[in-house]
């Protein structure tokens, strides 16, 4: 019941963020457009943090191994759940990883190039670690 309530409550309060954004921006208030924008980063690498440790305590709960390839064709055989969940984290810290590029709102300053197609287990490593 409760999740019920807090799901409307969130929603609402980003919408209202996002009305004050436009009403900021329609006034020409550039400084409150900065500030707000530069909140919203934040607030989204957070959401991304959350996402991104989470899949990889799982996926440290199922051991170390392998990744599925970038990109990814599905096949009718189902991949592993633990490679799965390995991919899942290390795509997941890799958006984390372009977005703090992108924004510049990492806290260690030591941020790994984002993933690409292609690209090695030891890449994938790196973005785990990162996050």
């Amino acid at each position: 019941m409760r999740i019920g309530q807090l799901i409307p409550a969130v929603l609402y309060a980003h919408v209202m963020d996002r009305q004050g954004l436009a009403a900021a921006h329609n006034a020409g208030r550039q400084d409150v457009v900065d500030a707000q924008v530069a909140s919203l980063a934040i607030e989204c690498r957070y959401d991304l943090l959350e996402v991104a440790v989470v899949l990889d305590a799982l996926a440290l709960c199922h051991g170390h191994g392998s990744y599925l390839p970038r990109p990814y064709q599905e096949t009718s055989i189902p991949a592993p759940s633990d490679v799965e969940l390995r991919t899942d984290a290390s795509d997941v810290a890799g958006e984390l990883a372009r977005h703090d590029r992108q924004y510049g709102t990492s806290t260690t300053g030591d941020v790994p190039a984002a993933l690409e197609d292609g690209c090695a287990d030891s890449d994938r490593d790196a973005v785990r670690a990162y996050a």
